[in-house]
């Protein structure tokens, strides 16, 4: 570890706290960097170059390799250290993050031996002084231990020294895990602090790095491909290393392979020397050598020890005066590299690069030394009694590790760390491999046997190992169809780990299997396909057995309960798999085996009138199948309902789709024999709709079932909720629980519907069962408790129920009922909190799902799980106008929901956004736990966001919202004849933009904007931006005349507006600078696009991230005057307006100004026009874009028309354009206005000027007509908030309770305006009118204005 005798670590940026001894000591897990690391040592210059020397020939990075780069201790030395590309964006992930949650995670993917260890480590170099960086080393099987180091590393110094560690972490199955261990400890310990506890750099080795890597935020990648500017880097390195290690640096092949760019060829030509003819008796070292590379091409970053290899090369030994190991292995010492450990003991010995380990191992393959040969020769020589602890891991990865690949149909014998570039492989679906990655070499390049011989014969060396021989029967059953020694060898694994339900399995899938590849036999009969059967039924039932005895870390209560992160299900899921596969092959045989299998008819019946008496020895499991079936079923009908794997990932479709097939097969087609009569019948038809318990009903939903089958269900329920309390026992109040829900699922549909139950009859149903079975009910139960009886502000209920409690008995419920079950997995949220009353208010998750993808609806399958794991869907206007945000607190990391004057203890989604006390806003969802928090966020006293505040959650819009934004979100897309054809080559344009005025809005002075999270777009300057946080801003438009000259000279021209942009207050994480300039089919349309930027007296011309038809998007902005340039010297065509002015004169007098669509100049036309007393008249632009610098004409139909002068050149003039004056002295009709280019000769915008359009007074008609009537289009279509209307109609008595309730069901607001116009105004009457005008005016004061013309 990097320290002195009193070390010190970083508190904030430029001060530092010293800790003892007694500190340091207790982190012995952790490799500290601490943040004076070498300052007070004298450097051995030897050491410091041996270490150098080490670096480059390929060991991986000391930290005296950073600090010895950092030091310019001679005149050779004129290089900085390489960064590769990632370590900027790594380094600003970073910085970002000190601003985020309380842990937080940023993976660094990279192909093996591109460098990803050493940029990681080489970040916590330089972030050393600012954060408190550590590595994690230690053994990671307490995980609690490795959070209590991370906390006591976070904490020490004391209260006021506390700061963010950065922890590099090397091993991902672990990742989860830890942040939730580290997160409890933060709780336990009651720990107050405002910036992250810790950022967990996750460096991950990743052969196949697919396109949508590249796509996830806190997610970069380092491939096997160097950047022009990294190969520069290289380059200059290369000289300056030549110079320190003339004869050295030839051999220095970890340097050397990426200065080659990875090249396949210096690899070959370094191994080139190799001699692998195949001999009898291969000496020691050759032997050894292709030992090491087997091992650094299948497990790349793994290592041998280097007392290990001398023993295997016998005597003499160094110690005793012979040849050192470097010595003994020429001529193969420059392909190997071995370096001290972190503990300082024996040190490690690896192959220098994994291209040379891996080009090494085909080549002794080509001379006949196979990848199987050197695996039994390296497991004889180094297994032997006692495998060495840091080995067993090494051996395990190599025969049992199942990648994570992409296409295993392209797959070769080649180690894929080759693929620098990406491939159809990387476009797939990813998937975990068959077998090993040595496993599947061998058995493309050799025979099936040698895999069997390499497999067993680790099972037989390491004899206490449960995996090898699974390994193996996985292989003898999927490979070579032989399930009799596939068997063998399920059983011996059982035996060696007989607690452990994963490696049970086994067993089951080869009885599985074997079953599955019998029925397909013509000849098989019955007796055949129940006696595999039985074997298969009874291996998932032991299965089963070992995974409900198993326990979760945190549930562990004795030495002796095996313990498992997750329930292991695959035991019920193969028993489903098996019944139907049985169902299927029986009923193939005999149509009646059906009614047999579902109990329909007696099977003594049937085997009799087959005169199949040897079938009666397996009566008791077909009695008993439809019963295990069923209750199986049950068991996923709630797991797979309440729960999935993790917040980002759901279960495979096909998991759900076998036991949906089963449960029809078996359960959902007919009536037992043995039913109750009295409600077997209805009980019957629920199972048919697979609505017979409450996450069956809850999923109705989710089936798309409609208001006749929820009708019906909920009928059933009400005759068996009937018939169970006259017989007063303990199925009436699961009868009455299932009622409840059926009519909540049923309000869903269908709100007014007369098979409702009165709320109040439903909440008193509850507090009946609840007060006769206190302290003893379901998690089921006490949901139905919250969802009823959850207080509503200023509205009492007329129950006296106590939520916290209840709150407290149903986690113990849940505890005792599924705890164990769905330990590790992600708790969906089932049911929201929305606005409304009663049942309305309750918003079923679907409802969210279905709003989601009718707003998108060509998006990708993934699209919802995306949008729910990263906490986009609260920012969704449709989810905020839905939802009801909720007014909370935190306190000691635990959150309260403050609900009409009470307190109510709630669970947060995600425990990191819980980082500070105070208040906070969210939105409440309820799982089968209990009430959860969902896009918590902490507001400032005021309500705002401060754009301090750290959280980067969303936030309830309608709490939060900054009040002045006027938004108006269906504004009508743009569009471009020229521009329609080219969307596969330009990005296409998103209309998922928020439409804002300016708070401010000056002429000729600055607009300023304030903005929540979201995107936004600003209808006056068509600026566009993206933020994650609070945002206040200031713009306005500059001129481009000062630097005419300037981008004359570089051979630019405007191409849109020049914007001057402050931040007053947040961050920016895109900006969109308008542009008018169009591409048509031009694929280089990129190359010719750049922005300037005014910093100063300083100009500069960069590049742009994105080109959309009509913005380019700019990532990560600094600001300063910015605006859109195009290269000169080619025809450039732009997007146009004709912007129409009336003179108010006798005569009718227009001004047309033919411009590009430069939002500067429409406002500066506007102002200078209405200072003269000019208003503007509003036609469409023309729908094709126009060639600069052509000359056009502009013509009427009106025969007396004057138009002066006749033709016009179209220039960019952003502050005197020049323009058609039209002038008609008699106009009193409607009249047509046509632009024509007169090098094309087409008519290029063709529009009627109406009377009403130019007569300011208003017609008969429209006086007789109220104002909303009049512009009823433009309030239905442009209306950015209906809600806030209705709320103030309905409280005015402008509209009925009823009314509202109506207007409200609409989906769409212009659906609600559509409604609110179509139902309550029709009946209002002028004065309800007015009220609705007057509402208007205050909700929406820029429509109404430009609606009058103002």
């Amino acid at each position: 570890m990097a320290h002195n005798k009193d070390s010190s670590l970083s508190n904030a940026p430029g001060c530092e706290s010293y800790v003892g001894s007694e500190t340091r000591d207790s982190i012995s897990l952790l490799d500290v960097l601490y943040a004076d690391a070498f300052e007070k040592e004298d450097i051995d210059s030897a050491i410091a170059k041996k270490t150098e020397v080490d670096f480059y020939s390929g060991a991986p990075p000391q930290w005296l390799n950073f600090c010895w780069a950092g030091r310019a201790t001679s005149a050779d030395k004129t290089t900085p250290f390489i960064k590769r590309d990632g370590y900027t964006e790594l380094m600003k992930n970073i910085n970002k993050q000190c601003k985020g949650d309380l842990t937080s995670t940023i993976k660094l993917l990279h192909q093996p031996g591109s460098g990803g260890t050493t940029l990681a480590k080489q970040v916590l170099w330089d972030m050393r002084k600012t954060l408190r960086c550590a590595v994690l080393t230690g053994p990671t099987s307490d995980i609690t231990a490795i959070a209590k180091e991370v906390i006591l590393l976070f904490t020490a110094g004391g209260q006021g020294h506390q700061n963010t560690v950065l922890l590099l972490l090397e091993d991902d199955r672990i990742l989860e895990n830890l942040q939730d261990a580290i997160i409890k400890e933060i709780a336990k310990r009651n720990i107050v602090t405002h910036r992250p506890v810790v950022i967990i750099l996750n460096c991950v080795h990743k052969a196949v790095i697919k396109q949508e890597d590249h796509n996830k935020s806190r997610q970069v990648i380092l491939r096997m491909e160097l950047s022009e500017a990294e190969k520069q880097q290289f380059e200059e390195k290369q000289i300056e290393i030549s110079r320190s290690y003339s004869n050295e640096h030839k051999q220095f092949h970890g340097f050397n392979i990426m200065r080659e760019n990875f090249s396949e060829d210096y690899v070959k030509e370094t191994c080139a020397f190799l001699d692998v003819r195949k001999k009898k008796r291969r000496p020691k070292k050759s032997q050894l050598l292709a030992f090491l590379s087997l091992v650094n091409a299948y497990v790349p970053g793994s290592h041998l020890l280097e007392s290990q290899c001398q023993a295997f090369l016998g005597p003499p030994d160094p110690i005793y005066g012979g040849p050192s190991f470097e010595q003994r292995m020429e001529p193969f010492t420059h392909l190997i590299v071995t370096f001290p450990s972190q503990q300082g003991q024996d040190k490690h010995v690896r192959m220098a690069h994994p291209l040379i380990a891996q080009q090494c191992v085909e080549l002794l393959a080509t001379a006949g030394v196979t990848r199987s040969d050197t695996a039994r020769n390296f497991l004889t020589d180094f297994c032997g009694e006692e495998v060495q602890q840091h080995l067993m891991p090494v051996i395990k990865d190599m025969l049992t590790k199942r990648e994570i690949t992409v296409d295993h149909q392209q797959k070769t014998g080649h180690v894929c760390v080759l693929q620098n570039k990406p491939t159809k492989r990387e476009m797939g679906e990813e998937r975990k491999d068959t077998f090993s990655r040595l496993i599947h070499d061998i058995e493309a390049n050799e025979y099936k046997s040698n895999c069997v011989s390499v497999l067993r014969l680790a099972s037989e060396k390491i004899t206490q190992n449960p995996f090898f021989p699974q390994a193996l029967a996985r292989f003898f059953y999927i490979r070579m169809e032989e399930y009799g020694k596939a068997e063998h060898w399920a059983k011996i694994a059982k035996d060696r780990d007989p607690k452990n339900s994963f490696v049970a399995d086994t067993l089951g899938q080869v009885y599985k299997n074997h079953l599955n590849s019998r029925v397909h036999v013509s000849s098989i009969s019955a007796q055949d396909i129940l006696q595999l059967a039985v074997k298969a039924f009874e291996a998932f039932k032991d299965e089963e057995r070992a995974a409900e005895n198993e326990q979760g870390a945190d549930m562990q209560d004795d030495g002796m309960t095996k313990v498992s992160r997750i329930f292991n299900n695959r035991g019920l899921f193969g028993y489903l798999q098996v019944a139907n596969i049985v169902f299927d092959s029986l009923v193939s045989l005999d149509n009646k085996w059906q009614k047999v299998l579902t109990m329909e008819i007696s099977a003594d019946t049937f085997f009799l009138s087959i005169r199949q008496k040897n079938l009666f020895k397996y009566k008791p499991l077909i009695i008993s199948l439809r019963d295990e079936v069923e209750r199986k079923c049950e068991f996923f009908d709630g797991y797979l309902t309440y729960s999935k794997p993790n917040i980002k990932e759901n279960e495979p479709h096909y998991f759900q789709t076998d036991v949906k097939n089963c449960y029809c097969k078996y359960v959902g087609t007919c009536t037992p024999i043995h039913s109750e009569s009295a409600i077997g019948v209805p009980l019957q038809k629920l199972k048919e709709e697979m609505a017979i318990a409450f996450p069956g009903l809850l999923c109705c939903l989710d089936k798309g079932y409609d208001k006749t089958h929820l009708r019906q269900i909920t009928k059933l329920w009400e005759e068996i909720q009937e018939c169970e309390k006259k017989k007063d026992g303990v199925g009436e109040k699961k009868a009455a629980q299932n009622f409840i829900l059926a009519n909540i699922i049923l309000s869903k549909v269908e709100a007014a519907s007369p098979m409702l139950t009165p709320l109040p009859i439903l909440r008193s149903t509850l507090e009946r069962h609840l007060l006769a079975n206190y302290g003893n009910q379901t998690p089921e139960f006490y949901l139905l408790v919250l969802l009823l009886f959850w207080p509503e502000e200023h509205k009492k209920i007329g129950f006296n129920i106590d939520l916290n409690k209840h709150i407290i008995e149903m986690q113990d419920s849940y505890n005792n009922t599924y705890k164990k079950h769905l330990r590790s997995r992600y708790l969906r949220p089932l049911i929201f909190l929305g606005k409304g009353e009663g049942l309305r208010r309750l918003v079923h998750r679907s409802k969210i799902d279905n709003l989601l993808v009718e707003e998108n609806p060509m998006a990708r399958p993934e699209f919802l799980s995306q949008k729910w794991s990263s906490g986009k869907v609260w920012r969704e206007p449709s989810v905020q106008d839905l939802l009801l945000p909720v007014n909370g607190v935190v306190r000691q990391h635990r959150v309260f929901a403050c609900v009409d004057g009470k307190e109510i203890k709630v669970c947060a989604d995600q425990q990191s956004k819980v980082w500070k006390s105070g208040d906070v806003c969210f939105y409440l969802g309820f799982t089968i736990r209990g009430p959860v928090a969902y896009g918590i966020h902490y507001p400032t006293h005021h309500g705002h966001f401060s754009h301090s505040d750290r959280m980067t959650g969303e936030v309830p819009r309608k709490m939060l919202e900054v009040p002045d934004i006027k938004s108006i979100k269906d504004e009508p897309v743009r569009s471009c004849t020229t521009c329609a054809n080219v969307m596969c080559s330009l990005i296409q344009e998103s209309t998922n933009w928020v439409q804002v005025e300016p708070v401010v809005f000056i002429e000729e002075g600055p607009m300023f904007s304030m903005s929540t999270p979201g995107r936004y777009e600003c209808r006056v300057s068509g600026l566009r931006w993206v933020c994650k946080d609070h945002v206040n801003l200031k713009y306005q438009f500059s001129s481009w005349e000062p630097h005419r000259a300037m981008m004359k000279h570089l051979g630019y021209k405007q191409g849109g507006p020049l914007l001057d942009v402050t931040i007053i207050a947040g961050e920016l994480e895109e900006v969109h600078l308008p542009h008018f300039a169009c591409f048509g089919d031009d694929p280089s349309f990129k190359e010719k696009v750049r922005v300037l930027h005014v910093e100063d007296s300083d100009v500069s011309i960069e590049q742009v991230d994105e080109v959309t038809l009509f913005h380019v998007k700019i990532l990560h902005p600094t600001f300063s005057p910015k605006g859109v340039l195009v290269r000169s010297g080619f025809p450039v065509k732009a997007h146009c307006d004709l912007l129409l002015y009336q003179a108010k004169a006798a005569f009718l007098t227009l001004h047309a100004y033919l411009v590009p669509c430069d939002s500067s100049v429409e406002q500066a036309m506007k102002k200078k026009e209405q200072s003269y007393g000019y208003r503007s008249i509003r036609k469409p632009r023309p729908v094709k874009s126009l060639r600069m610098k052509d000359w056009f004409s502009l013509t009427t139909s009106s025969l007396s028309a004057e138009v002066k002068p006749p033709k016009m050149k179209l220039r960019y003039e952003n502050t005197k354009p020049n323009f058609f004056e039209v002038f008609i002295k008699d106009a009193d009709v409607d009249f047509g206005m046509k632009l024509i280019s007169d090098v094309e000769g087409e008519i290029v915008w063709d529009h009627t000027i109406r009377k009403a359009d130019y007569r300011v007074e208003r017609t008969h008609n429209s006086q007789s007509q109220h104002f909303v009537d009049l512009h009823r289009t433009d309030l239905i279509q442009r209306v950015s908030e209906v809600d806030p209307i209705l709320d103030r109609l309905l409280k005015r008595r402008v509209i009925t309770d009823n009314g509202y309730s109506d207007v409200r069901s609409e989906r769409t607001k212009q659906k609600k305006m559509r409604e609110l116009f179509d139902g309550p105004l029709t009946g209002c009457g002028p004065k309800g009118k007015d009220i609705f005008l007057e509402i208007l005016k205050e909700q929406e004061p820029f429509l109404i204005r430009e609606l009058k013309g103002e």
